[in-house]
C-alpha cells in the first residue's frame, strides 16, 4: 500500500511528467534495440521508436507485436524464440516498407492463412519460420514462396527456380534444397554487437543471397547472357568505328612525321651551310611548325581541312 501511494505521488508530480516526456523524445532517435533473453512480455515501449532500424527481441515471452507498427524504418526484425501465435494484418506489414530480414522461427504460428499476411511486406528478402507448428504442414514452403513475391531465402535455403516455375524439372544443381543453395543467414547472436555490426551483417546477408542466386538460378543466368549479347550488339558499330579511327590516325601520324622530318633536315642544312640564312627567322618558323604539329596531333580532324602557305608539310598531307 505504501509503495503504491509513493508511486502515485511521484508519477503525479509535474517534474515526473517532464522526465517522462524527455524519455519519449529520446526514444524517437533510437535506431538499434537489442533485448535478448530478458523474459520480456510486452513491446509497448517501442511505439515511440519511429527511427528504429534494427530490433532484436529474441528469446523472450512476447505474444503481441502490434506496437511495432509505428517503426516504419525497420530493416531487420528478430523475434525468434518467443510465444507469438498470430501475425498482424496486411496493413501492419505494408507499412514496413524497408523491412528486409525477418526472423520468426521457434514461435507458435499454426495457420498458413495467417502467415500469408507477410505477402503485404514490399521489401522482404529473407524469412525464417522453422521450428514453428506451421512449418510441419504440407505445402508450407510452396505457399510462402509463391505468396511473398520479393522473398529470396526461406529457412536456411535460397529459393530455387523450381519452386517458382511450376512443372519445371531442373538438373540436380538447380533443384530445391541443393547444398549450393544452403545459407545460414540467422547465426547465433554475438554478445556486444553494435549498430554498425548489425548493418554490416545485413549487407553481407543480402549480398550473399544475391550471389548464390546469380550462380544457381537458370533464369538469372540466361538473362545475364542475353543482356551481354544485346550490349555487345549495340556497341559493335562503335567498336568498329574506333578501330577504323585508330587505323586512320596511325597512318596520318606516320605520314606527318615522315614529311616533318624531311623538312627539319632541309632546315638544319640551310642553317649550317648557308651563311646568309636569317637564323632568327628560321628558328621562329621552325618553332611555329613544331607547335602546329602538336595541335595537329590533338585535333587531327579539323586540321585535314586547314590550309596554310607557310606549312609545307600540312599542304602535302592535303
Amino acid at each position: 500500500m505504501f509503495h503504491g501511494t509513493v508511486t502515485k505521488e511521484l508519477t503525479s508530480h509535474e517534474e515526473w511528467s517532464h522526465y517522462n516526456e524527455n524519455i519519449i523524445e529520446d526514444q524517437k532517435d533510437f535506431v538499434f534495440m537489442k533485448f535478448s533473453g530478458l523474459h520480456l512480455k510486452s513491446m509497448e515501449n517501442l511505439r515511440s521508436c519511429i527511427s528504429l532500424r534494427v530490433c532484436i527481441f529474441s528469446n523472450n515471452f512476447i505474444t503481441d507485436i502490434s506496437p511495432l507498427q509505428s517503426c516504419i524504418k525497420l530493416v531487420k526484425l528478430d523475434l525468434h524464440g518467443n510465444q507469438v501465435k498470430s501475425l498482424p494484418d496486411t496493413k501492419f506489414w505494408s507499412g514496413l516498407k524497408k523491412l528486409q530480414l525477418l526472423y520468426l522461427h521457434d514461435n507458435g504460428f499454426a495457420k498458413l492463412r495467417n502467415i500469408c499476411m507477410l505477402s503485404a511486406c514490399p521489401s522482404l528478402i529473407a524469412l525464417t519460420m522453422f521450428d514453428c507448428p506451421v512449418s510441419l504442414k504440407k505445402g508450407y514452403r510452396h505457399v510462402l514462396v509463391n505468396s511473398i513475391w520479393t522473398l529470396k531465402a526461406l529457412d536456411h535455403h535460397v529459393i530455387s527456380d523450381e519452386e517458382i516455375i511450376q512443372n519445371w524439372h531442373l538438373p540436380e544443381r538447380f533443384k530445391t534444397y541443393n547444398h549450393r543453395l544452403f545459407f545460414n543467414f540467422c547465426p547465433a547472436l554475438k554478445k556486444g554487437s553494435t549498430y554498425e555490426d548489425e548493418i554490416n551483417n545485413i549487407k553481407y546477408v543480402i549480398s550473399k543471397i544475391n550471389e548464390i542466386m546469380a550462380h544457381n538460378s537458370p533464369v538469372l543466368i540466361v538473362q545475364r547472357w542475353i543482356r551481354g549479347f544485346l550490349v555487345r550488339k549495340s556497341l559493335s558499330s562503335l567498336f568498329l568505328y574506333k578501330k577504323h579511327q585508330e587505323k586512320f590516325i596511325n597512318e596520318y601520324e606516320t605520314k606527318q612525321i615522315y614529311i616533318h622530318k624531311r623538312y627539319e633536315d632541309k632546315f638544319f642544312k640551310d642553317l649550317f651551310f648557308q651563311p646568309e640564312t636569317n637564323i632568327t627567322g628560321k628558328l621562329a618558323r621552325w618553332k611555329h611548325i613544331r607547335s602546329l604539329k602538336m595541335k595537329l596531333k590533338m585535333n587531327w580532324m579539323p586540321v585535314l581541312g586547314y590550309q596554310c602557305s607557310n606549312c609545307p608539310f600540312i599542304l602535302q598531307i592535303r
